[in-house]
């Protein structure tokens, strides 16, 4: 199976604090990625929580998801995603990383990374306009590099880069938008 993880961790200091909970299309930011992976073709979705932790757990339980809390997600991104990995049960073969602050990133990317993984991929990045983004799938094969090799808050982008034979890029344009939301004007944009 595939998983899809969800790093919603953060304190989302550049937006002020709360920016997760912020009001966008009428819901809180949080929702929009949450419904575009209810859409998506992985069997299960962990969002990792951490500074929020408390106002968040209300909002993603009833989509059906696993909570998972990083005790340490003040030391940075990687610290959610080697939680959100080790939190994964042995059944699954892929895992899906994506950003809760990205609401345009649509269930066809995941598609697409997951399709690439049936295809062989151990890593498949997300490309857009021929930029890598998010979201970024790891076949379990690379978990243990992750669970070793993961930093402060650069998330894998390191690991990636001296590892450049693993990954596959799958290009998404047309079936989301890696706009993240970092401050008030992003979410307004």
């Amino acid at each position: 199976g595939v998983s899809a993880i969800l790093l919603a961790a953060g304190s989302g200091s550049r937006f002020g604090g709360g920016k997760l909970l912020a009001p966008y299309r009428g819901r809180p930011l949080i929702e929009s990625p949450l419904a575009n992976l209810a859409r998506a073709p992985v069997d299960e979705t962990l969002v990792v929580v951490g500074d929020d932790a408390e106002r968040l757990r209300p909002l993603v339980e009833p989509y059906g998801v696993r909570v998972v809390e990083n005790p340490e997600w003040e030391a940075g991104q990687s610290t959610s995603v080697r939680a959100g990995l080790l939190a994964l049960g042995p059944e699954v073969g892929a895992a899906v990383v994506l950003l809760a602050d990205q609401p345009l990133v649509g269930p066809g990317a995941v598609g697409r990374l997951v399709a690439a993984f049936e295809e062989g991929a151990e890593v498949a990045i997300a490309t857009y306009g021929g930029e890598r983004r998010n979201p970024v799938l790891f076949g379990r094969e690379v978990w243990p590099l992750l669970v070793r090799e993961l930093a402060g808050d650069e998330g894998a982008r390191a690991v990636l880069r001296r590892h450049p034979d693993l990954v596959r890029e799958v290009p998404c344009d047309g079936v989301g938008d890696p706009a993240d939301v970092d401050t008030p004007e992003d979410l307004r944009a």
